[in-house]
């Protein structure tokens, strides 16, 4: 056995050729430590990147890398990625070196390309290329290329806030995340687009230079910028006037209509009416934007109200969020905006079924064996879908060759408890060619938003005192009986339709907070009975005689 470890130690030129017993033995050079870190959903978490270099006694050894702290494929082939970066840009790593690098908290599994840019400066101050007191007061992230370009990662802004959190004197990004990064306040935040601009800067040279955003100047001025208006939608004033009420009260609409009366055209001007946003309310749909990677890199806020169309062949998890490692849905992209389902009975049951939760609670919590993650989704639906399979049930002038069975069945893809969900239903009907010739143009979005904005004024005074209520479809049951009482005319009213139309329990409801919003358009702190009819004529699919 002696000889044998003889032999061995001989060939490998380790030690004297009359040693029995010695291997490889390292010596201590340096440990550095690199703040980085993970985004889940909507929230980061600090990583703390440690490099552990050794050098090799062994003169013939290549370097050798050591990852651990539950890295996934991604992070373990930066090691390739980072080699070439560094070598692009001029930096060589001693030969002959042990290195250990190990991503805490060492219990989080590690997923994505953003630990590329502090991989390569851990390597880099593990040898004392870069001083390691002053990177321990940056955060970096960002993907290598093999050129040494640093490119864009999802996240930034969620990043970017627990940086300042943790009271860190700067964020280092890519430079296509910069902007979205630099909304936050009291944080430097550095956008780099080559990694040799950030080499240099550790070592104090001026090569970055932090980027300013002015949030209030670029959110006031992209107020106006909508490019549809209601002055394009001529006649069909009824519809109209249900995307009014809709808008007025924040409630959910559905527009049954044949093929080509203009379903998706009026839904992609319901953003245009809705009041403005306000800058206390931009920063929550900018953070779920960018952590789903939706931000583009001249992007700082989102200034306008999301608006999401959805194809009817989306998934579930797309659809409501989730995924391997959680990502934000099309509700929740949707959030302070608009979720338009454009034939709603062509979606899947199951991803239709899944919005019943989140239209009730207006956040969605996802549960998955590996994390629990609550999103915000309080959006607008609006939904539009054919009177029936060919399209053309009700149509003036073309025929219908649907059997009143296949309408039926048509319409029962939608079930009860999600149409009950939906406050506003209304029957569309085409407008001819020589209507269109001949009708003026609509009343401009302008002025509806006029009418909107007076009426959401009303309800924001109205609730002052309810957190987290801000308009009339948020009202809770008990908040019905003291803000939406009818009349003795109304209640009748309302008492005949529930029995005729057979209305349940949560309809009842919803007529009385579309009767809420249709009083408040009038300046009217009573629910009359020319309000609740209204509200009730807004039920088309609730008539059981509908389709038949």
């Amino acid at each position: 056995f002696a000889y044998t470890c003889h032999r061995t130690a001989q060939a490998q030129q380790l030690v004297h050729p009359f040693t029995p017993f010695v291997v490889l033995t390292p010596y201590f050079i340096m440990l550095s430590k690199v703040n980085t870190s993970a985004v889940n959903g909507l929230s980061a978490m600090p990583v703390f990147l440690e490099v552990n270099c050794q050098q090799l006694h062994a003169q013939d050894a290549t370097s050798l890398y050591f990852m651990v702290g539950l890295p996934d494929n991604a992070v373990r082939e930066s090691k390739l990625r980072v080699e070439n970066a560094l070598l692009s840009s001029g930096v060589k790593q001693p030969d002959r070196m042990k290195f250990t690098i190990n991503f805490a908290p060492a219990d989080v599994r590690k997923e994505g390309s953003g630990y590329d840019l502090p991989l390569a400066l851990g390597l880099m101050a593990s040898v004392g290329q870069v001083p390691a007191e002053k990177l321990s007061r940056y955060v970096l992230v960002g993907e290598l290329g093999l050129d040494g370009s640093i490119r864009p990662i999802k996240g930034a802004l969620s990043i970017a806030i627990k940086a300042r959190e943790q009271q860190y004197e700067g964020l280092i990004v890519p430079r296509d995340n910069v902007r979205e990064a630099a909304v936050v306040n009291k944080l430097k935040v550095y956008g780099a687009a080559h990694l040799q601009q950030v080499i240099d800067f550790f070592k104090g040279e001026d090569s970055l230079q932090p980027t300013l955003v002015n949030t209030r100047e670029e959110f006031y001025a992209a107020q106006s910028q909508f490019p549809f208006d209601f002055a394009d939608v001529k006649g069909q004033q009824s519809v109209k006037r249900a995307f009014e009420v809709a808008a007025a009260g924040g409630h959910n609409i559905m527009h049954i209509g044949t093929t080509g009366s203009g379903k998706s055209m009026k839904a992609s001007r319901l953003p245009d009416i809705l009041p403005r946003r306000t800058q206390p309310d931009s920063p929550d749909t900018t953070h779920t934007h960018a952590g789903a990677g939706k931000l583009g890199a001249e992007t700082s806020l989102v200034a306008q109200r999301p608006f999401r169309s959805p194809h009817h062949t989306i998934s579930d998890v797309a659809l409501i969020g989730g995924g391997t490692s959680c990502k934000p849905g099309e509700i929740s992209l949707a959030h302070n905006g608009v979720l338009f389902l454009d034939e709603l009975p062509e979606f899947s049951r199951t991803a239709l079924e899944t919005l019943r939760q989140p239209l009730e609670d207006r956040e969605i919590t996802i549960s998955r064996s590996k994390y629990t993650v609550t999103l915000p989704c309080s959006f607008m639906l609006v939904a539009s879908m054919n009177p029936c399979p060919c399209g053309y049930y009700n149509h003036p002038t073309h025929e219908c060759k649907c059997s009143p069975a296949q309408i039926l069945k048509y319409k029962n893809r939608i079930s009860g408890p999600l149409l009950d969900r939906i406050d506003i239903q209304v029957e569309v009907t085409p407008v001819s060619v020589a209507d269109l010739a001949q009708a003026p143009a609509g009343e401009p979005s302008s002025v509806i938003r006029e009418r909107v904005v007076a009426a959401r004024q009303r309800q924001t005074e109205r609730y002052s005192a309810f957190r987290g209520i801000h308009c009339n479809a948020q009202m809770t049951r008990a908040m019905l009986e003291t803000y939406a009482r009818p009349d003795a005319d109304g209640a009748a009213v309302l008492e005949r339709a529930m029995h005729r139309l057979d209305l349940s329990a949560r309809a009842y409801d919803r007529i009385l907070k579309v009767a809420r919003t249709i009083a408040d358009l009038d300046a009217s702190e009573a629910v009359l009975e020319r309000h609740i009819k209204e509200a009730v004529n807004y039920r088309n699919l609730d008539r059981g005689s509908w389709g038949e």
